[in-house]
């Protein structure tokens, strides 16, 4: 395996574009947060997303994802259609960056967001113990082989506006 280093940039509208098609793609997301120990922790939730690429989810604050919060706002996101085929043009996006409890600030943002992806959501007046919670990217990873050519990762961090600016595209080749 070579991994070779692209150096031509891409356009902020064109990253956002491909991440915004990306997430649409899936309902489900792979959550995965630090626990007080440093150890990894993995969770599977349904989400929605803004413009600006924060994803939102509904948990029990009381569950093990959200617990490790607490203590560690640091969070990893990988979302991907889980239909597609070994050896067919893939496709996914990871997100890293932190999450927290939806708070004063940001809990009726989230509330439209997730209830514009999951109308069912709107509908029900009582959550019980359920809280939605916000994760905001500080950096993406684009995988689109059918936008970005064959095993083609597009890296960008998250800028000031709240767009992605490219950094690095490492294109994974087989062979010697």
């Amino acid at each position: 395996m070579v991994i070779e280093r692209s150096h031509r940039p891409l356009a902020a509208a064109r990253l956002a574009t491909i991440a915004r098609q990306l997430l649409d793609a899936s309902t489900l997301c792979a959550i995965a947060t630090v626990t007080p120990n440093g150890s990894a922790h993995v969770n599977t939730a349904y989400f929605a997303w803004s413009r600006e690429l924060d994803i939102v989810w509904l948990s029990e604050p009381r569950a093990r994802h959200s617990r490790h919060l607490g203590s560690n706002e640091s969070v990893a996101i990988a979302v991907y259609d889980s239909s597609q085929t070994w050896g067919s043009p893939d496709r996914g996006i990871q997100l890293f960056g932190s999450a927290r409890e939806a708070g004063r600030g940001n809990a009726e943002k989230a509330e439209r967001l997730y209830g514009k992806r999951f109308p069912q959501f709107a509908a029900e007046a009582d959550l019980g113990a359920y809280r939605l919670y916000v994760f905001r990217p500080r950096r993406i990873k684009l995988f689109d082989e059918r936008v970005l050519g064959a095993g083609t990762f597009a890296t960008a961090r998250i800028g000031r506006e709240r767009r992605p600016v490219w950094e690095r595209t490492d294109i994974y080749r087989s062979g010697s």
